[in-house]
């Protein structure tokens, strides 16, 4: 035909690959931003909990406690206060999958749903995704309560150089 053109929807699919890309570089500085804040939320922590046994701390390093006991004494508390935490936004963020999975369940045939299955998917999640969850639970105890033995073994160190 005279006139005609074919549009391979080329442009289009660069700018949203490029979208995607894009999408998927703000999650991941997002995921880091996260994981700073808990980093440092837990060094706050762990410090104003030495803080505030210092005499403690001071004595038990005195009288020949090492500082591995020391320290794994503040991990272990820290790993709790990290698994309470990583269940309870576990536990909300399995309650969240489920009332989506049960809110499409109940709503397919209408035209708002049938929007966002276009523009988000299904929000099924599946059985590695409740897997997943708790898997990042026990990482985040993990992280928790090594940032927290780092952080003592670095104060004592520190406490160990001003004594000398």
């Amino acid at each position: 035909m005279p006139g005609a053109s074919l549009d391979d929807h080329q442009a289009w699919s660069k700018r949203l690959t490029t979208m995607a890309g894009v999408t998927i570089a703000i999650g991941v500085i997002v995921m880091l931003l996260v994981l700073s804040a808990t980093v440092l939320t837990v060094i706050f922590a762990t410090r104003g909990a030495m803080a505030g046994n210092r005499h403690i701390i001071e004595v038990l390093h005195l009288v020949g406690a090492e500082e591995k006991y020391i320290a794994g004494q503040f991990q272990r508390h820290f790993l709790m206060l990290g698994l309470k935490g990583g269940v309870v936004g576990g536990a909300i963020a399995v309650f969240v999958f489920l009332f989506a999975g049960f809110w499409f369940g109940v709503n397919t045939a209408t035209p708002q749903s049938d929007q966002v299955t276009a523009l988000f998917g299904s929000f099924s999640v599946g059985a590695f995704g409740y897997i997943g969850t708790v898997i990042i639970v026990v990482l985040i105890a993990l992280f928790t309560a090594l940032t927290s033995r780092i952080t003592v073994l670095r104060h004592i160190s520190i406490l160990d150089n001003s004594t000398r």
